[in-house]
C-alpha cells in the first residue's frame, strides 16, 4: 500500500506527464508553422510602427499582461521598448464599459477605440468561446488588424474566426494554459530577433 508521500509524488508525476504530452503534441511541426506566421506577424506590426494588443480572461488574462511586460521592457535582448498593450489592465474602462455596456464588450470597445489597421490582436481563450474575446475578434476584423487566437481542445470559436490560431493539444485548461505561455515566450524571443535583424 502506498503511502502518503508516495501517492502525492504520483499525483505529481502523472500531472508532469501530462504536462509534457501536451507540449509534445502542441508543437509538432504544423503547429511550428502557424507560430512561425505569427511571429512574423508580430514582427512586421512592430517594425512599421503598429502595435500588439492582448486580451484573455483568468488566466489568460495575466499572460496577456505578461507578454506585453516582455515587449515594453525586453524579453533577452537590449533594445527599444516595442508597443504592446493589454486590454485587461484598466480597470476603470473595464468596469465602465462592463457597467454600461456589457461584460462582452469590454475588450472590444477598447479595439475600437485604439486599434488601428496594421496592428496585431492576440487574443486568448482557452475554450475559444469566451464571448468577450470573441468580440474583441470580430472588431478587430472590422478595423483592418490582424488577429491572431490561442485556444485549445479543439479551438471553438475562436479557430475559425481568427486569421491564424495557435491550438494547443490538451483539453485540460491548465494544461492549455502551460503550452500558451511556453508558446508566447517563443514569440517573445523570436519576434524580438526578427524586429532587431
Amino acid at each position: 500500500m502506498k503511502t502518503g508521500i508516495q501517492t502525492l509524488q504520483s499525483h505529481l508525476q502523472e500531472i508532469f506527464r501530462q504536462n509534457r504530452e501536451a507540449i509534445e503534441k502542441s508543437f509538432a511541426s504544423s503547429q511550428l508553422e502557424i507560430l512561425g506566421q505569427i511571429a512574423e506577424a508580430m514582427a512586421g506590426a512592430l517594425r512599421n510602427q503598429h502595435k500588439l494588443l492582448l486580451c484573455g480572461n483568468g488566466g489568460s488574462a495575466a499572460d496577456s499582461q505578461h507578454i506585453a511586460a516582455e515587449f515594453i521592457g525586453r524579453f533577452k535582448r537590449e533594445r527599444r521598448s516595442l508597443a504592446a498593450i493589454a486590454l485587461t489592465t484598466d480597470t476603470s474602462v473595464l468596469t465602465a464599459v462592463g457597467n454600461d455596456y456589457a461584460y462582452e464588450q469590454i475588450f472590444s470597445r477598447q479595439v475600437e477605440g485604439i486599434g488601428e489597421k496594421g496592428d496585431v490582436l492576440i487574443a486568448l481563450s482557452t475554450s475559444g468561446s469566451s464571448k468577450n474575446v470573441l468580440e474583441a475578434v470580430k472588431a478587430a476584423r472590422a478595423k483592418g488588424l490582424v488577429t491572431v487566437g490561442f485556444t485549445g481542445n479543439q479551438g471553438g470559436v475562436l479557430k475559425t474566426l481568427a486569421d491564424l490560431c495557435f491550438l494547443a493539444q490538451s483539453s485540460e485548461t491548465p494544461h492549455i494554459q502551460e503550452v500558451h505561455i511556453t508558446a508566447l515566450h517563443a514569440l517573445s524571443e523570436v519576434t524580438e530577433s526578427l524586429v532587431l535583424s
